[in-house]
């Protein structure tokens, strides 16, 4: 529910009742993961999806059923999936089955669900744990962990690991806590189950547990025309931009209106001080574009060395060469030399700014979410890719590139 974050908050501030449907499970190709949400409000309006069509006109009627029962109504969890009979029938034609979690949220009841949606609102870090499944008075509780947990650009003032809400016990709550924490921590949304006394055995409950998280840094070193591109590419895929370049009469806010930051420094030592500053993570990428070796091999032989998501460099081949050279003169190892992706970008035949960032952020996206980069006509493969370690985006509130 926190990937609608934005119109759900202006509801709570409404004080306007609303039904929400979450996925918490899915299998085969479902198009949506866990946490996807569609919330309906007692006027009818609708936001969100949980199936990108497939089953939307039957969730939205759960919704205004469960809306429709009052504040006491009892959350409602339905399983969709393929219909061999009738492919047209409610279910996914797509071959996926979800499980969907319907349930009605009073906001000046549910405190700590309307302030989960407030910190994913201000991108503060934030795990929202809900009852999915258990005793049917454990339905629909929820708790709410809040905090640092490590995410670069986190607000100032706020307690890392304050917990909000109850799931109705102490022990359970501590169990709850803990598990919603090591999801934010990883920047994950998922299922956990726990024992209901809070232990690792018992009647067990499932909890959904939603992350929101900072979005990811994408640093673009060189203020070309290149670089204006790939900004916009990477503001659309919910990166927070920032353009570096030693160059003050190219690094300017009027040539980069879409960056969040525009900074005048020689790219090493930017890298350095953010990297000092603790404002750099694995979900961080770097795109090196200024194909110029004074700026580029000092950048190069630290940013390697950072366990960052991806670092690109731009240039031809012959360029990648001698940068390879260099940088082994330079004492980079060539483990380490695996982890640049140069000459950067998928071979699309891009010629433009525009297409080269195309190029450019189909290789992010790719990297980050397991693809090959292949046509998918034709192929054998998963469409949709499980979040693989190395991510750069968290599976909750789309803060980070989609899956392709």
């Amino acid at each position: 529910m926190l990937d609608i974050a934005d119109e759900l908050d202006r509801w709570c501030g409404l004080g306007r009742p609303f039904a929400v449907a979450t996925v918490v499970a899915t299998g085969g190709s479902a198009p949506r993961q866990p946490g996807a949400a569609l919330a309906v409000d007692e006027d009818g309006a609708a936001v969100g999806s949980v199936s990108g069509g497939c089953v939307e006109g039957a969730v939205y009627e759960l919704c205004q059923e469960v809306l429709a029962a009052g504040p006491d109504a009892e959350p409602v969890l339905q399983h969709f999936g393929y219909s061999d009979d009738d492919a047209f029938a409610v279910g996914l034609t797509c071959g996926g089955v979800i499980d969907i979690f319907v349930q009605r949220i009073d906001p000046a009841a549910r405190p700590e669900i309307a302030g989960a949606l407030a910190a994913a609102v201000s991108g503060a870090p934030a795990a929202l744990a809900r009852v999915v499944a258990g005793p049917a008075d454990l339905l629909g509780r929820a708790l709410l962990v809040t905090g640092a947990a490590g995410f670069p650009g986190a607000g100032e003032g706020t307690e890392p690991g304050a917990v909000s809400g109850s799931l109705g016990d102490a022990e359970r709550d501590r169990t709850a806590a803990a598990e919603a924490s090591a999801l934010l921590s990883a920047g994950r949304t998922g299922t956990v189950e726990i024992g209901a006394d809070g232990s690792r055995c018992g009647e067990p409950l499932t909890l959904l547990v939603e992350a929101s998280v900072p979005p990811p840094r994408m640093l673009v070193f060189g203020a070309i025309d290149f670089a204006a591109a790939l900004v916009r590419a990477g503001a659309f895929l919910g990166y927070r931009v920032t353009v570096c370049d030693a160059r003050p009469v190219f690094a300017t806010p009027r040539r980069f209106p879409e960056a969040d930051e525009v900074v005048v420094d020689w790219p090493h030592r930017y890298l350095d001080a953010e990297a000092d500053a603790g404002r750099l993570d694995g979900r961080t990428v770097v795109c090196v574009l200024t194909h110029d070796a004074k700026f580029d091999i000092p950048l190069l032989e630290r940013a390697l060395r950072l366990p960052l998501a991806y670092v690109g460099a731009m240039g031809s081949r012959r360029t990648h060469l001698d940068r390879l050279g260099r940088l082994r003169e330079a004492g980079v190892g060539d483990l380490d030399l695996t982890r640049l992706h140069s000459p950067i970008g998928l071979d699309l035949g891009a010629r433009t700014p525009e297409e080269t960032a195309l190029s450019i952020a189909a290789e992010i996206v790719a990297h980050s979410r397991g693809g090959s980069g292949a046509p998918l006509t034709g192929a054998h493969t998963p469409i949709h890719h499980a979040p693989g370690r190395h991510s750069s985006a968290p599976a909750a509130r789309r803060l980070g590139p989609p899956a392709a």
